[in-house]
């Protein structure tokens, strides 16, 4: 099943990865944008503490970064979760239908089985923007609990 993929299934990714941008940038107007925001200011007082050596200054910007590397890292792991997931499903179509292939299948109902693969995809791909909102909403509280 090597085709170029159909208008439908290109639309439905385009969709996805229409949505997937949307959240992120969500995410960071409205979440990790503060988080960034408080990690400056807190990089700044220890700039302005003269009592501190270099050293001291590093090691307290480097406490005041902890918790946006670790969003960085929280986002960056929900988003591959989210992927992974489109993708097994994807597989689970795909599989599914091998499991249904008998020795030669050729003709129209190549075409039936085509269109049924389609089908499946077209599924998982709603299936999985619908999970969109709740992952924003759990990225967004897991986020305000890292400050």
């Amino acid at each position: 099943m090597g085709e170029p993929m159909s208008a439908a299934l290109q639309a439905s990714k385009a969709k996805v990865d229409e949505e997937v941008s949307k959240m992120v940038d969500d995410v960071d107007r409205n979440a990790f944008r503060k988080m960034q925001r408080d990690m400056y200011l807190c990089s700044a007082k220890c700039c302005e503490n003269s009592h501190y050596k270099m050293a001291d200054v590093q090691s307290c910007a480097e406490r005041c970064s902890q918790a946006v590397q670790q969003g960085q890292n929280y986002i960056q792991q929900e988003l591959g979760d989210f992927l992974d997931r489109l993708q097994r499903c994807g597989m689970q179509c795909q599989d599914d239908l091998k499991d249904r292939l008998g020795a030669s299948i050729g003709g129209p109902q190549t075409d039936i089985l085509r269109k049924e693969l389609e089908g499946c995809l077209l599924k998982c791909t709603d299936k999985h923007l619908a999970l969109i909102p709740s992952i924003s909403k759990r990225i967004k509280a897991n986020l305000q609990n890292m400050k």
